[in-house]
């Protein structure tokens, strides 16, 4: 099966973002939408893809549950295949799971010279409320350029709790004050809107990808 995309952004970019969405909402979930747009207000191009379960739930096939990330690893490279040659530097990422997808087929990708690096929204270290599950023992030797960008009360991992796991050098962190699992700060608490994160995550996307690339 081919994959669909939603593309936003110039067609002539100088860099394209593959992303995935998280396990439990669509590609064009209200914070992926919003992800997007910001991204895609930095001139980035921006093409949204769904795994097969998620795409069912369209179809009325029933509400099939995310399947363990190993099982969409392959969906993850079809996507980069169907996806094809691109205008610059292609980088893949996503939204929680999908970014983690993601990086279970970076330096693959990495390696063979098929991206130029990856980006994670909200990385799911741990389930919430399991902190002893962590999800990062292939992250330690990740060879790809990455960026991560977290809210700072990311029940998935916190700002007190990530700097304790050993991770690639080649993995930036970029901490969003007061955000949540979808980088939503509290503004009466941080000063901070959706929109100031999304602008901030955004800009400083871009910023690296010039920089690796």
């Amino acid at each position: 099966m081919t994959t669909s995309f939603l593309f936003d952004g110039p067609e002539d970019a100088r860099f394209t973002l593959l992303l995935a969405h998280g396990a439990g909402a669509p590609m064009d979930s209200a914070s992926m939408n919003a992800a997007t747009k910001a991204l895609a207000d930095q001139g980035i191009r921006v093409a949204r893809f769904e795994f097969g379960y998620m795409a069912a739930r369209r179809t009325g096939d029933g509400r099939k549950p995310p399947p363990k990330a190993e099982k969409v690893m392959p969906e993850y490279v079809a996507g980069v295949d169907d996806l094809g040659p691109t205008n610059g530097p292609l980088f893949i990422g996503g939204k929680s799971m999908g970014g983690r997808v993601a990086s279970m087929i970076a330096d693959q990708m990495f390696e063979a010279g098929r991206i130029a690096g990856l980006i994670c929204l909200g990385y799911p270290f741990h389930p919430p409320a399991k902190p002893e599950q962590l999800r990062t023992a292939h992250l330690e030797e990740l060879k790809t350029p990455a960026l991560i960008c977290q809210g700072t009360r990311d029940e998935f991992g916190t700002r007190e709790e990530v700097p304790g796991y050993t991770l690639s050098p080649g993995i930036e962190l970029l901490w969003l004050e007061d955000g949540d699992h979808d980088l939503k700060p509290r503004k009466s608490v941080s000063g901070f809107s959706a929109a100031d994160h999304l602008r901030t995550l955004a800009e400083a996307t871009r910023r690296w990808m010039e920089k690796v690339s």
